[in-house]
């Protein structure tokens, strides 16, 4: 199984007045891994997966541990758990290498941006998606 490994870096501004990155952080963290994920890594030059637009339709966020503020970055590695016919779901790991802060899960739905509804994932991107799909996972079509 392949992994999207982004390098995220914190900010001064993401801690709480508790001294640790505050848990609404987390999801930007998430976002910033995902857009580079999905936009960045995208297959093939002037390809135009992904670039029609996408919506959140699910987080969910476990907080395992406290990351406080410091000048090294943060990983956080991306993959794929399910790929449906018009939905796809990206888990990830806030980690150092001996220690996970955030474990996550993101149901995100390809999105007509001119139409204004869902679409359809498109071969193309579902290629791209199953390069980096979980080892249990099975696609449906």
């Amino acid at each position: 199984m392949a992994r999207h490994i982004y390098s995220c870096p914190l900010r001064w501004s993401d801690m709480d007045a508790f001294g640790h990155v505050n848990n609404v952080v987390f999801l930007r963290y998430l976002e910033e891994a995902r857009i580079d994920f999905m936009f960045r890594l995208a297959p093939g030059d002037g390809s135009p997966s992904f670039s029609g637009g996408s919506v959140v339709a699910r987080h969910e966020i476990d907080y395992v541990r406290p990351l406080v503020h410091r000048h090294e970055p943060v990983t956080i590695e991306s993959w794929v758990t399910k790929i449906g016919a018009a939905s796809l779901t990206i888990a990830y790991e806030i980690k150092d290498p001996d220690v996970t802060y955030v474990r996550a899960s993101t149901v995100v739905v390809p999105f007509d941006l001119e139409a204004q509804r869902p679409r359809r994932i498109t071969a193309e991107e579902r290629g791209f998606l199953e390069e980096y799909v979980d080892d249990g996972m099975t696609s449906a079509a």
